[in-house]
């Protein structure tokens, strides 16, 4: 399959509005969203919330410097660290974009889910879905960090961008919000 700019564009303003709105939603049909933060320490919270906007930042710039500033024959040529470009950079984004905001859209679901009737699979399932938007994550931080080895134009906004976002999704969600969530009731 053959991705192109303006496929990326519309799947990445699409699923990340659905990200958006999962949580509109997620959260206005809880009877106490505080909830959602587990086993978190209210000293810890306030700490994490400004990386949540932190995060949503480097989305954005991540976004821009790739889908609106970057031409598609330097989007084609981007590839992991350790492989020759052979034009499927496009095809890399959309895996990593797919990876990282579907399950985004997902999570506050799967834990509403889990809160509500604490199956013992519930939580292999959303900590399923923070590890694959942590890979995807560290997709996008790959495909940056190339790009910042091979001198492309923005490559450094890129790279700030998606480690932006890991400090959220892999710290903050991933390793500590999992480990600290009360799994069984």
């Amino acid at each position: 399959m053959q991705v192109s700019k303006k496929t990326l564009q519309i799947f990445t303003t699409l699923s990340g509005s659905l990200v958006i709105l999962s949580y509109i939603y997620g959260v206005s049909k809880l009877a106490d969203p505080a909830q959602l933060w587990g086993g978190v320490p209210e000293s810890w919270q306030t700490f994490i919330i400004p990386f949540m906007f932190i995060a949503a930042l480097g989305y954005v710039i991540y976004w821009w410097v790739v889908l609106l500033i970057l031409e598609v024959p330097i989007i084609a040529s981007l590839t992991w660290p350790w492989a020759e470009s052979d034009g499927k950079g496009l095809n890399r984004l959309f895996i990593a974009y797919a990876l990282f905001l579907i399950p985004s859209a997902l999570w506050l679901e799967s834990t509403s889910f889990h809160m509500k009737n604490d199956y013992s699979w519930t939580p292999v399932l959303v900590i399923g879905v923070l590890f694959l938007v942590s890979v995807g994550n560290i997709l996008l931080i790959l495909l940056a960090f190339n790009a910042y080895q091979n001198n492309i134009k923005g490559s450094k906004y890129m790279l700030i961008g998606s480690l932006m976002i890991s400090i959220q999704c892999i710290l903050n969600d991933l390793i500590i919000w999992s480990y600290k969530f009360p799994w069984s009731a």
